[in-house]
């Protein structure tokens, strides 16, 4: 079994995956998922880059999400625990799953929704938000999930683009002690989308919320109908038929509805857990992410349940109302894989190590690491004090477009704190300059993807034309992805992704790495968190302005910015030392956590920021 090898075996596979890709993921496919009907053909390349997998078969993830586990001891197993802000407690076993999601599909349907059709969710991070999304790739129908801080125009934008006429939502959610008015939001979204015909609501805060007669319907008085109780059989799907969109975050551009299909994501997301987080069924696992993002989901919806898994689910922010909160849950519930973001963990670092010492740990074996490089100084932290030395870090990279992890580590493979490590099986990466030659060891470059792989966006909603033109129109010739990311690989083939194409900063007509600016600035003892933009300068064309979070308790001093002028100096040479170095209490970021450099850069400029929707404060 490929997800056996070992460090020596790891070149001989890696070798097959890459040369021999159809036996490659047709052999995983029939060892690990159950199919209705098996594929006539695994991979279709006629019509590049429009890709197809799986051609002919019949499936729905569904039946190897939920379905298949109730033939077997799983169905008792626990699938969620969800834990709500205020400290309520939730579990589900394989078979409450199946419960839920069955009434959850019996009503949908109720509302006029069928294969093919687009359901928008629009919920907090509650059970009823994963059971809703299950519930519509039971029936066939497709879901859009807006995550539950967007405002009521970027809400209205996405329902618009999938002319959704059934929105799911909430009365509100708890964050950090307060209620956040979901419904108040829904209803101005909606005013504006003439699309929608019915709106289900899901009670969780209780307070009173405007509900429009014959649109509006409240959940648990729906859950009353004798009809949600009846069987509700799970739709045949196509392997190539939409599972799902899922709306970029929109740092460049009108947000993107990248579609993910059946079969091919079933597969792709559930083997890269697998294998990199060697995730097995006695497995208690925590994604610190919310559902309503890719990381989401693929892994906390799909790829656990997949893999029978039991998954630790919560609504609330992981500092609230204390610094441990996080820390606290994986000792009460004994987490023993736990993945979440550099961002998250450079928050932690800000408190320190008491909190975290308050409590076990131990059952920690793995950790892993998502959504931007990781800076050493984070990295060695997590290492030391969450991982107490003995957890690996999975260090993953990825995209909502890929759909599940690209470069990252196995559990057997030799770490670099800071690198994402090698391509997983199946992965052939590359960095390459303008013209297409791969880079020289050491030399920064543009990251690719050269050939297609099963989890891969099928195309944008309504737009293939913008398909090509941002992810294949660059290497249009040679027929690669484009990842928008730049990188660089070392003398072992390690891969170190730098920043996005469009947060490289070049000074003095050096090109400088956004994220790698930023780590010198982290490694600072004083600094928690840092971002970096490019501004116009007379002499060096552009001048570095840096932008610092500091340390609880840190005083700024006068001296404070020397300090960390002289830091970097020192981590990077002179060419890398900000002009300015701006002290603030919050930086402007997606709810994914990236840092959205253009927003410090407009207001530095005076300009207008443009849409500011996928802000999170």
């Amino acid at each position: 079994m490929v997800e056996n090898a070992t460090v020596k075996e790891y070149p001989n596979t890696y070798r097959f995956s890459i040369e021999e890709p159809e036996k490659f993921w047709g052999k995983l496919a029939e060892e690990n998922l159950e199919w209705y009907k098996k594929w006539d053909k695994v991979l279709d390349d006629s019509n590049k880059p429009f890709y197809k997998w799986f051609v002919g078969a019949k499936t729905n993830i569904i039946h190897n999400a939920i379905d298949r586990h109730l033939k077997t001891i799983n169905r008792n197993k626990v699938a969620f625990i969800w834990e709500g802000e205020p400290g309520d407690v939730r579990s589900f076993s394989y078979n409450a799953v199946n419960r839920e999601v069955t009434k959850m599909a019996n009503i949908i349907a109720s509302m006029g929704v069928s294969k093919g059709d687009i359901v928008t969710i629009y919920m907090p991070q509650i059970p009823e938000l994963i059971f809703s999304m299950l519930a519509c790739a039971k029936i066939g129908a497709a879901h859009s999930v807006v995550y539950a801080g967007f405002s009521s125009t970027a809400l209205a934008d996405r329902i618009n683009d999938a002319s959704s006429k059934l929105l799911i939502t909430a009365d509100g959610g708890f964050r950090r002690g307060k209620i956040v008015d979901l419904k108040s939001i829904a209803n101005e979204a909606v005013e504006k989308s003439p699309s929608i015909e019915k709106c289900i609501v899901v009670k969780r805060t209780g307070q009173d919320v405007k509900m429009e007669v014959e649109r509006d319907f409240w959940y648990h008085n729906l859950c009353e109908e004798p009809f949600v109780n009846n069987k509700c059989p799970t739709v045949e799907m196509d392997a190539e038929d939409m599972l799902f969109i899922l709306y970029t975050s929109g740092t460049t551009g009108k947000p993107k509805g990248v579609i993910h299909t059946h079969g091919g994501y079933s597969l792709y997301t559930s083997t890269v857990l697998r294998m990199v987080f060697d995730l097995k069924p006695i497995d208690r696992w925590w994604c610190l992410a919310d559902p309503g993002w890719i990381t989401g989901h693929s892994f906390i919806v799909y790829a656990p349940l997949i893999l029978g898994a039991t998954t630790l689910l919560y609504e609330g922010a992981p500092t609230y109302p204390n610094p441990d909160r996080v820390w606290s849950m994986v000792d009460k519930y004994g987490i023993n894989v736990f993945y979440t973001s550099p961002t998250a963990i450079r928050g932690f670092m800000r408190f320190g190590n008491s909190w975290v010492k308050q409590h076990d740990l131990s059952s920690l074996r793995l950790l892993g690491t998502v959504g931007e490089p990781i800076n050493p100084a984070a990295w060695e932290w997590y290492h030391r004090v969450i991982g107490q030395e003995k957890c690996p870090i999975m260090d993953t990279w990825w995209q909502t477009e890929t759909g599940g992890f690209m470069i990252s580590p196995y559990p057997i493979t030799p770490l670099k704190p800071g690198s994402a490590t090698l391509p997983l099986f199946g992965i052939d990466a590359d960095v390459v300059d303008e013209e297409g030659n791969s880079t020289a060891p050491g030399e920064e470059g543009i990251l690719v993807i050269k050939k297609p792989w099963p989890g891969m966006a099928r195309t944008i909603y309504k737009d293939d034309d913008r398909y090509k033109q941002v992810y294949w129109s660059k290497f249009e010739k040679q027929g690669w992805y484009l990842a928008g990311d730049s990188a660089r690989r070392d003398e072992e083939g390690y891969f170190w992704v730098i920043a996005r194409l469009d947060d490289v900063i070049k000074v003095s007509g050096y090109r400088l790495g956004t994220a790698e600016i930023e780590s010198a600035l982290v490694s600072f003892p004083k600094v928690a968190e840092a971002a970096v933009i490019a501004l116009p300068h007379d002499i060096k064309g552009n001048a570095i302005h840096a932008f610092c979070i500091l340390n609880e308790g840190t005083e700024v001093t006068t001296t404070l910015e020397k300090e960390i002028k002289d830091h970097v100096r020192h981590e990077m040479g002179p060419i890398a030392v900000p002009e300015k170095v701006n002290f603030v209490l919050s930086l402007p970021k997606t709810r994914s956590g990236k840092i959205m450099r253009r927003v410090l850069k407009a207001k530095a400029q005076g300009l207008d920021p443009g849409d500011l929707s996928t802000i999170e404060d």
